[in-house]
């Protein structure tokens, strides 16, 4: 009967997990959506959280947990920053593109 309540209680855990993870989900999706949204707002944020740590005299690796953010922020970060500068690589791209004219002979309107 042993086995029987276990088995009872893995379930009961399982459906709280569950449960935790649905609640979680919502905001944690809504913040990387923000995040993405407005990287320099982020960034701004992550730099204020740098200098206010910095001013208090705070290592940022004695702080329980913030090592293993770090980490794992580093790559997020170096990620965000390739994104924008593919995203600002094309924009340039696309406007030296509108603002060049014709060569002569050629149809503006024409593909090429």
């Amino acid at each position: 009967m042993n086995i029987f309540k276990q088995q009872a209680r893995v379930r009961a855990a399982r459906s709280r997990m569950l449960a935790a993870r649905r609640e979680l989900g919502e905001p944690a999706g809504a913040l990387l959506i923000r995040g993405r949204d407005h990287p320099l707002t982020t960034l701004g944020v992550a730099a204020g959280a740098g200098l206010a740590l910095g001013s208090l005299d705070v290592h940022p690796l004695r702080v329980p947990g913030l090592a293993s953010l770090l980490g794992g922020g580093l790559v997020e970060a170096v990620a965000h920053g390739r994104r924008l500068l593919a995203e600002l690589a094309e924009l340039a791209e696309s406007a030296h593109a509108a603002a060049a004219p014709a060569a002569p002979g050629e149809d503006a309107g024409a593909p090429p």
